[in-house]
């Protein structure tokens, strides 16, 4: 029985790694190259990672009060790839395109990797699945657990390959939405 949970939380963590890193250097991405143009100043990516992972630990704060293991919530690692971004902006002379090709794919190589600390604190699946077994549900309701198998065991390079693609559009939207706030401002 155990040896089942074992196999579910395995897949469930690095599943959940993948999906997350996909989601946290987007919206990083998205954030910071938002703050980043409007500032124009490089380091701004890093104080707006540095804020949103004080807002994590807070989380983090809030899910253990409610009774949940305290490592059920890792907060992500942001401020290694904001200061990728910071640098790449600084670098480049206060490129805004170099920023988004550059900045964006570094945002969503490196994420995954520095976020892999993540998935070597976090307890030991088998360790969790004698304390938490998993719930028993009906056929219908029974997850399929995912393939991880594929993708040659490896959720960084699954996560960073993913991320790098999106996070690119996604800086450029950040960039954009700098754009739509001057002409609102403008506006009033």
């Amino acid at each position: 029985r155990n040896a089942g949970d074992y196999i579910f939380y395995t897949d469930w963590a690095w599943t959940s790694f993948v999906v997350f890193s996909i989601s946290q250097s987007t919206m990083l991405a998205v954030g910071a190259v938002y703050y980043l143009l409007f500032t124009g100043v490089p380091g701004t990516a890093t104080y707006y990672a540095t804020i949103m992972t004080i807002y994590t630990w807070v989380a983090k704060g809030a899910w253990f009060a409610l009774g949940y293991p305290y490592d059920f919530v890792a907060v992500p690692v942001w401020i290694p790839s904001a200061m990728l971004l910071d640098l790449t902006y600084w670098a480049t002379r206060r490129n805004k395109h170099m920023l988004i090709l550059v900045g964006g794919t570094l945002v969503g190589l490196s994420l995954p990797l520095f976020n892999m600390i993540n998935l070597l604190l976090v307890r030991d699946p088998l360790q969790i699945a004698f304390q938490y077994p998993r719930p028993t549900l009906p056929p219908y309701m029974t997850p399929i657990e995912p393939q991880v198998g594929k993708f040659y065991n490896s959720p960084v390079a699954l996560g960073s390959g993913a991320s790098a693609v999106l996070t690119v559009p996604i800086a450029a939207l950040g960039a954009k939405l700098n754009t739509w706030t001057y002409r609102w401002m403008a506006a009033l």
